[in-house]
């Protein structure tokens, strides 16, 4: 088979940090925060205008309250479940590495009894129906490692009587998020807007809020975790007044994203690039017979963190270490020909391949890649 003549312009599809958007310079961020405190009133000005632009950005609802928290959307996410759970019974859904782990959170570190786990091998879709509205419920909106995606927010209740927490960390600015359906969610830079690591945000709807001045959990709360002191909430949290120090060239990084996004059309126009990009995943997957997507039903594949498996009577065959290796192999092909990048899937997950589809991946080097990984297994 001869090499394809083009590559892709950015050959960076890995699903965390993502690449960044057409048109991203270092040079075009602002640097005069740097080297100045958080807490100075330019740096106060500029945490809230992110916090500001989020919410425009991603259609948030006015009573929502926002904050950005350390340890990207890992820290977002335990801090709200060390904050919040254990008034009510929980509902888990796990259909991913991430959910698995959140599991193991509730379970075995803040050891909750009254748990009910809802768990599906990677591909196999979740049956959602079972949820109990009088339970808090737990789940990953978009699973990054199994290429599953929640499709719509109509199994959440309207009149729910728990709170609904929500790991958008690989949904937010690529699929649509029904806001009065998800009381906590968070989500990193890291992923929809191709920011850098080590941030995350939480949203907080007002029943979230509400449990947050009402109700104390049985645990000590780490003070990176603590959204509340003495049942009084931090509202400076939601200002931008950070519980440590952010970095202010990564926080200039995810403002220049979120300003990229309200010029080419806001969140529509993100939604739509992530669905272009994966109806041209899907032809090219239909015309690449060795290929099949991780997710056994189209219509709860992920958009955006496509997960696809090698279905070669001879891939197949091998051991699970093997495969590894031969996809390892496969990815150092496409990397010494600087075509592809990171595309092989996290380590948790089976033996598969992972590429990026999200809003800042232009779709003809998607196209581009595909070309190139029909040459690369050709060569092996």
């Amino acid at each position: 088979m001869p090499k394809p003549l083009n590559k892709p312009q950015c050959p960076y599809f890995g699903s965390g940090p993502t690449r960044k958007h057409q048109g991203w310079s270092l040079n075009n961020l602002p640097v005069n925060l740097l080297g100045r405190s958080h807490r100075s009133i330019g740096g106060k000005e500029k945490l809230k205008e992110l916090i500001d632009r989020t919410r425009q950005v991603l259609q948030i609802p006015d009573d929502y309250r926002i904050a950005i928290m350390p340890g990207s959307a890992t820290g977002a996410f335990e801090s709200a479940l060390w904050s919040l759970i254990g008034e009510r019974g929980i509902d888990l859904f796990a259909f991913d590495v991430f959910g698995y782990l959140w599991v193991v959170d509730v379970l075995e570190q803040l050891k909750l009894t009254d748990v009910h786990v809802h768990k599906t091998s990677f591909g196999e879709s979740l049956d959602l129906s079972v949820y109990d509205s009088s339970r808090d419920c737990v789940f990953t909106w978009n699973g990054t490692t199994s290429g599953l995606c929640i499709p719509n927010g109509g199994w959440i209740d309207d009149n729910r009587e728990g709170l609904t927490f929500c790991d958008a960390t690989s949904a937010a600015f690529c699929v649509p998020l029904p806001w009065h359906k998800l009381d906590v969610t968070a989500y990193s830079w890291q992923k929809g807007l191709g920011g850098e690591a080590a941030h995350g945000m939480l949203v907080l709807g007002p029943r979230a809020i509400e449990r947050l001045t009402r109700y104390a959990p049985a645990w000590p709360i780490p003070r990176v975790f603590r959204l509340v002191n003495e049942k009084i909430l931090n509202e400076g949290l939601f200002r931008g007044e950070t519980l440590n120090t952010p970095s202010m060239l990564c926080v200039e990084d995810h403002v220049d994203a979120l300003i990229w996004a309200e010029k080419i059309g806001g969140l529509p126009a993100l939604h739509q690039r992530c669905q272009d990009n994966f109806k041209a995943i899907i032809f090219e997957v239909e015309n690449t017979p060795w290929l099949d997507f991780v997710s056994k039903d189209l219509r709860y594949a992920s958009p955006a963190s496509v997960c696809l498996e090698v279905n070669t009577p001879a891939f197949k065959k091998m051991e699970e270490k093997e495969q590894r290796e031969w996809l390892k192999s496969l990815a150092k092909v496409l990397a010494d020909e600087g075509a592809a990048f990171d595309i092989v899937n996290h380590a948790y997950a089976p033996p598969s391949l992972r590429v990026w589809a999200g809003p800042t991946i232009e779709t003809r080097d998607l196209q581009c890649l595909f070309e190139w990984l029909r040459w690369a297994v050709s060569q092996l």
